[in-house]
């Protein structure tokens, strides 16, 4: 998969055109499925927000996709493969919004697909914040909201982890000097990134874009 790793969304140009690149043609030519069900493990989401996820009121969905669809993976387990699989296939992009990183990851393996996501090298992944942490080895026990065997471990699809929302006004926790102590406690290479700055990951390759601020912390990535 081709990734486009945010904290806020698609939030202004650079991260626009990012995505493009990543696409390979225009995003209004582009078929994309919305996964929103991070937002189920986290105690600050409610159905209010989700909606707001699935309805093109975030800058995920409301970017002018020829097509939007919504895949809630609490509902696959209960499909047919053979239903469901066909419809990532087809999708240009994956639209995983944030909530609970963990609670997601859980998800992710009980319903089959994080191992499908290996087999769609052309499928662009866009995560918003848990969206995009769920890929790394771990988040921190900071960040963990769902715990029901004490692991703070993700997917592991990437070798470094992120600390979203950077100095996110009236987030005492997500300081820069939050993500530092963070950091020094991770065990990986990692970024803090704040809403303005997004991570691609193509290959072994990882480039930042951003309009905001962000930190590296550790070496090999």
């Amino acid at each position: 998969m081709k990734l486009l790793l945010t904290s806020g969304g698609v939030t202004n140009d650079s991260i626009r055109a990012a995505l493009v690149e990543l696409l390979g043609k225009p995003i209004e030519e582009s078929r994309a499925l919305v996964i929103p069900t991070a937002q189920w493990g986290h105690p600050m989401c409610t159905p209010e927000s989700l909606w707001r996820a699935v309805s093109g009121k975030t800058r995920l969905v409301e970017l002018g996709w020829e097509s939007v669809g919504v895949l809630e993976l609490l509902a696959l387990p209960t499909m047919r493969r053979e239903r469901w699989e066909p419809w990532v296939r087809e999708a240009d992009v994956l639209l995983v919004d944030g909530g609970e990183a963990v609670y997601l990851a859980h998800w992710l393996r009980e319903s089959g697909l994080a191992d499908l996501l290996p087999t769609l090298p052309n499928t662009v992944w866009v995560g918003v914040s848990a969206g995009s942490m769920v890929l790394t080895p771990r988040i921190g026990p900071e960040f963990v909201e769902w715990q029901p065997d004490g692991t703070d471990e993700t997917l592991g699809l990437v070798e470094f982890s992120i600390f979203p929302h950077l100095d996110y006004p009236g987030w005492s926790s997500n300081t820069t000097e939050s993500a530092r102590r963070w950091a020094s406690k991770i065990g990986v290479p990692a970024y803090a990134i704040d809403d303005e700055t997004a991570l691609i990951v193509e290959g072994d390759e990882v480039r930042v874009v951003s309009e905001g601020h962000w930190e590296r912390f550790g070496g090999g990535v």
